[in-house]
């Protein structure tokens, strides 16, 4: 199949597009309205068969992009069934969406339901509240929604592990939220020994960044990029209190459980890995994380850059599709204060009210 992304002012003007260039044979993938400083853009994700495109079976199979942008996916990958997969269900969503009827909830239901729809949380999640609302007119929406998303808070009885691996694709603000965390622990525990390590084997600046902090605050600093470093690090376990591994972003297509497998780290049953991500990429972005990254090894989600973000409906869509608890909420530049353990009320005031934590006015 090829996929490509049309973008117009409205649905109507995006869809004329995809007809002009597509034909009637093209299959939506999906649609999202995306806000910008002059208004509203319409992005609709549409797909064609390579034979219903050009009456041939010759198409552009040999996986590069062609002249009209369409990114090619071959039959053979296996990533072409999850593609498959998930259009399947975006049309079963599609079919879906129309028969609820939202007159059926209260009117408080229906209000909460619609200023979800406008943070943009998916239809999935979005069908799931509407059915557990609809079956009880008095049930408020958030317990429905803490199902959903459950928070459990790091540093709670939750988070045992002595090590804590921190993963997530580059740029999401991994380091900084391992050292936030990192001095966070140390503030409330004076006497606890902690240790932070770099894992990125020498190649980013994230290492000089731990050691600088470790230096300044009396943490521990190690390096392991490899399995025999890190096989030197576990043998030294018992001298740290808290481990805290900085693991690089995946290239490639690589995935956290070969990563993990790689260090040596995979059967190891002191070890929680948690997935740091921010609230502003794109669905099939989050879908293609969550592929990547999902393993047994991963235990929560961390959210970072939540002062950057414009709509919160992504901590729903991410939690349904990891179906993991958020443990963290990360916000701002500094290192103090920035960073503080998941609970409940924080995600809905930031949801609802686009409140970071902490934060006693609403953001405009």
């Amino acid at each position: 199949m090829q996929v490509k992304t049309f973008k117009g002012s409205d649905t109507q003007a995006a869809l004329a597009l995809v007809k002009a260039e597509l034909g009637d044979d093209a299959i939506i993938l999906n649609t999202k309205t995306v806000r910008t400083g002059g208004g509203k853009t319409c992005e609709i994700t549409a797909a064609i068969d390579p034979k219903a495109k050009n009456g041939n079976g010759n198409g552009s199979g040999s996986g590069q992009r062609d002249p009209g942008g369409f990114v090619p996916m071959q039959d053979s990958n296996p990533s072409d069934w999850t593609c498959e997969w998930r259009q399947i269900k975006d049309h079963l969503m599609a079919l879906v969406k129309p028969q609820m009827n939202m007159s059926d909830l209260a009117p408080r239901q229906r209000v909460a339901l619609q200023y979800l729809e406008r943070e943009e949380v998916d239809t999935q999640v979005m069908l799931k509240v509407f059915l557990d609302l609809k079956a009880d007119a008095d049930r408020p929406i958030l317990p429905v929604l803490e199902s959903v998303a459950p928070c459990y808070g790091f540093g709670s009885k939750k988070w045992l592990q002595k090590i804590h691996v921190f993963a997530g694709p580059h740029g999401a603000g991994k380091t900084s939220c391992l050292v936030r965390l990192a001095l966070r622990e140390k503030q409330l525990k004076p006497k606890s020994r902690i240790c932070v390590v770099a894992s990125d084997e020498g190649q980013g600046k994230g290492r000089l960044v731990l050691r600088h902090y470790a230096d300044l605050s009396g943490l521990a600093f190690r390096e392991a990029g490899n399995a025999e470093e890190m096989e030197e690090l576990l043998k030294e376990a018992h001298k740290f209190d808290m481990i805290l591994i900085d693991l690089p972003g995946l290239s490639g297509k690589a995935t956290l459980a070969e990563r993990l497998d790689d260090l040596g780290l995979s059967s190891s049953r002191d070890m929680a890995a948690h997935l740091v991500v921010a609230p502003y990429f794109s669905a099939s972005q989050y879908a293609e994380i969550a592929r990547r990254y999902g393993c047994p090894q991963l235990k929560s989600l961390i959210w970072t850059k939540l002062d950057e973000a414009c709509t919160f409906g992504a901590l729903l869509n991410m939690a349904r599709l990891t179906e993991l608890p958020v443990s963290a909420l990360s916000f701002g530049a500094g290192l103090k204060n920035t960073i503080t353990p998941a609970v409940s009320e924080m995600l809905w005031r930031l949801i609802f009210k686009h409140t970071l934590p902490g934060a006693t006015a609403e953001r405009n």
